[in-house]
């Protein structure tokens, strides 16, 4: 059995899978407005892919107990997911290298600060949204559109998650 213990969510760490939304992992910011705005700008590669179009949709998070067996993960090959919490709260992140079903061993974790979002490259395998502590809303930007943008699969075993 397989035992992870969430890391921190940084831009680094998360780089393979995608970007961590923050004001922190901004490449450039400045101020519009007449000076009363800053804005962190270009955070998220967003992609619809081909024939499709970005949607902005609200998830409904139920709280997740930690340790959590992660047995199933899920992709998007045709686009993007960003994931944006409306709330305070930390949220674990779970992925998988894009390509071929992931063995258990290739699975890594995150525990999301507040503030940090995340968006998931096409392709990029993990587990669908893990509330923490309590119900918690989510922006959510993604591709609607022809043609099958989520495939599943079950993992050989299941990983635990663990908080640090």
């Amino acid at each position: 059995m397989i035992t992870l213990t969430a890391s921190a969510l940084s831009t680094d760490a998360f780089a393979p899978f995608g970007q961590v939304l923050s004001a922190a992992s901004a490449a450039r910011q400045f101020t519009i407005n007449g000076g009363n705005t800053e804005r962190f700008h270009d955070l998220a590669e967003l992609s619809a892919g081909a024939d499709g179009r970005l949607i902005v949709s609200l998830f409904r998070g139920q709280p997740r107990a930690l340790p959590f067996a992660v047995s199933m993960l899920e992709r998007h090959p045709l686009g993007s997911q960003a994931f944006l919490p409306l709330g305070e709260r930390p949220y674990l992140v779970v992925v998988a290298p894009p390509g071929a079903p992931p063995s258990p061993a290739s699975v890594r974790a995150f525990l999301a600060a507040p503030g940090q979002g995340v968006n998931y490259a096409p392709g990029v395998w993990h587990h669908p949204l893990l509330a923490l502590d309590a119900v918690s809303d989510f922006w959510v930007i993604d591709r609607a559109g022809p043609g099958d943008n989520c495939e599943e699969i079950t993992l050989a075993e299941p990983v635990w998650v663990q908080r640090p």
